[in-house]
C-alpha cells in the first residue's frame, strides 16, 4: 500500500515538506508501541535519511526503541558520524549490525529459481538473512530509510535491498553481490528489475511478508536553481510499487545519458564520505558506460586509506587485485579464500576496466605501490588536486588551461553516466 508519493525532476521538497509527507503516512499506520528504524550508514549521508530519521524520532518518541543502520558490510558508524547524520537522536538507541553474526535466516531461495534468474549460470541456494533484531525484536513497526539510486549490484539501490544486504548476512551478502556480477554489471545497472532483485523479491513475498515493514524512500538530485542536492521525491509504502515509482523518478534525476563516449573523466571523492576503494569504487562502475576504449579514468581520493573496510576482504583485494572478469572467475574456481567471500570476488569485478580504459587513483593515505599492487595506475594527490581542484571545476565537460578537455564528476555516488549506444546495446 502506498501511504504518500510526492516526486518530480522539476520539484524540491522543503524540510517540513518532507516532515508533513512522513507524519501524514503516520498517521495512517494508527498507533504503534515498538517501531525499529533501519536508516543508512554514513556512506549514505547525502540521502537525507538522518533527516527523516530525526523526523521518525519526533513522530514516535519514546515508541521508537532501537535504530539499527543498514551497515552490511561497512564498518559501524563512529560517535562523530551518529551525531553529525542524526543529531538529537539519543546514541541509546542506535544498535550495530554484525553481517558475520547476529543473523536469522528467514527463508531460502530454491536453486532451482537462481539458475533461472542466473541464466543458468548460477545453481546455489540463497539465504534470506537478515539481523535477528528484525525477526526477534517483537516490533509492531520497522522503517527502512534511504535513497533510490542506480546501483552496481541490483540495479537500483534500496527497497528490501535494505532489509537483506543491509541487515543481511554474510551468505546472503556474497552469493547476492556474485550474481549480479556474473550476470554483468553494465545490463544490470540503472534497472529497477535485475536478477538479484528478483530474489530479494521472491524472498520479501514468501519469507518475510509477516515482517511490519514500511519503506521511506527518497530520490536526491541537484536543484536547478541553487545547485545544492535537494530531495526530488519522497515515497512512502509498504509494497513494490512504493519502489517502482522512486526507481522511475531515479533514473530521470540521476541518470546522465551522453551522446558521445568520453576520452578522460575525473572524479573526486569526498573525504569525509569516502575512505576505501570498496566505496570509491563508484568512481568506476557507475561511469564505466561512458569511457571510451582507450579513455582514462582519474580518481581524486584525499580520504582514501583502505581497499575494504572488512579486514578479510581488505587482504584479498590486496591479493588479487582489480583484474578481468574471466581471471576473477577463474579464481574462483582455484581458491577457496575467494570462493568463500563471494562478495569480494564481485567487488574485485565492479573495479575492474575489463582493460578497457585506464583507472588512475590519487589517494591521500594509500602509497604508490598499495595502488600499483592492485593493478591501478597512480598519481600523487596534491599534484592532481592543483591540476584539477574540484572548487574550480564543474560537473560535465570542462576545457582546462592547456585545452584539455576532461567530464568531471564532484559525486559518483549520486547518479550513474553512459553513452546512449553502450547503454542501449
Amino acid at each position: 500500500m502506498l501511504y504518500f508519493a510526492r516526486g518530480d525532476q522539476n520539484d524540491s521538497l522543503s524540510y517540513s515538506e518532507m516532515r508533513d509527507g512522513l507524519f501524514s503516512a503516520f498517521d495512517k499506520l494508527g498507533t504503534r508501541k515498538k517501531v525499529l528504524a533501519l536508516p543508512p550508514d554514513f556512506t549514505r549521508f547525502h540521502s537525507h535519511a538522518g533527516l527523516l530519521t530525526g523526523f521518525i524520532y519526533d513522530y514516535y518518541n519514546d515508541a521508537l526503541s532501537d535504530v539499527l543502520p543498514a551497515l552490511g558490510t561497512h564498518a559501524p558508524m563512529t560517535e562523530k558520524e551518529i551525531s553529525e547524520m542524526y543529531p538529537g537522536i539519543p546514541k541509546n538507541l542506535f544498535r550495530v549490525h554484525n553481517w558475520r553474526s547476529d543473523l536469522c535466516t528467514l527463508g531460502e531461495v530454491p536453486s532451482e529459481y537462481m539458475l533461472e534468474v542466473s541464466e543458468g549460470k548460477l545453481d546455489y541456494k540463497w539465504p534470506a538473512q537478515v539481523n535477528k533484531l528484525l525477526a526477534q525484536g517483537g516490533h509492531d513497526l520497522i522503517i527502512s530509510v534511504g535513497q533510490v539510486v542506480p546501483h552496481e549490484v541490483i540495479g537500483m539501490a534500496n527497497y528490501n535491498k535494505n532489509i537483506f544486504v543491509g541487515t543481511g548476512g554474510k551468505e546472503g551478502i556474497n552469493k547476492s553481490h556474485f550474481l549480479g556480477a556474473v550476470y554483468g554489471m553494465e545490463r544490470i545497472m540503472g534497472r529497477a528489475d535485475s536478477p538479484v532483485r528478483r530474489v530479494l523479491n521472491y524472498a520479501s513475498d514468501n519469507f518475510a511478508n509477516h515482517l511490519p515493514i514500511v519503506y521511506v524512500l527518497t530520490v536526491v538530485g541537484k536543484d536547478e536553481h541553487s545547485g545544492r542536492l535537494a530531495v526530488k521525491g519522497l515515497f512512502i509504502g509498504d509494497d513494490y510499487d512504493t519502489f517502482r515509482m522512486a526507481a522511475e523518478l531515479s533514473l530521470k534525476v540521476n541518470f546522465q545519458m551522453l551522446e558521445r563516449p568520453l576520452k578522460k573523466v575525473v572524479v573526486y571523492l569526498d573525504p569525509l564520505e569516502f575512505k576505501s576503494t570498496w566505496l570509491g569504487n563508484k568512481s568506476i562502475y557507475r561511469t564505466r558506460m561512458a569511457i571510451d576504449d582507450g579513455g582514462e579514468l582519474v580518481v581524486l581520493a584525499p580520504g582514501l586509506k583502505e581497499f575494504g573496510e572488512d579486514k578479510t576482504i581488505d587482504s584479498l583485494i590486496r591479493k588479487y587485485g582489480y583484474v578481468t572478469t574471466p581471471e576473477v572467475l577463474s579464481y574462483v574456481k582455484k581458491e577457496d579464500d575467494l570462493k568463500n567471500n563471494l562478495s569480494a570476488a564481485a567487488h574485485l569485478i565492479h573495479g575492474s576496466s575489463e582493460n578497457r580504459f585506464t583507472i588512475t587513483y590519487c589517494p591521500g593515505k594509500l602509497t604508490k605501490e598499495e595502488i600499483i599492487g592492485v593493478n591501478f595506475k597512480y598519481e600523487d594527490i596534491n599534484l592532481m588536486l592543483k591540476r584539477y581542484d574540484p572548487a574550480k571545476l564543474t560537473d560535465g565537460f570542462n576545457t582546462m588551461p592547456d585545452g584539455e578537455e576532461i567530464f568531471f564528476i564532484s559525486n559518483p555516488a549520486l547518479g550513474l553516466w553512459a553513452c546512449k549506444d553502450r547503454f542501449n546495446k
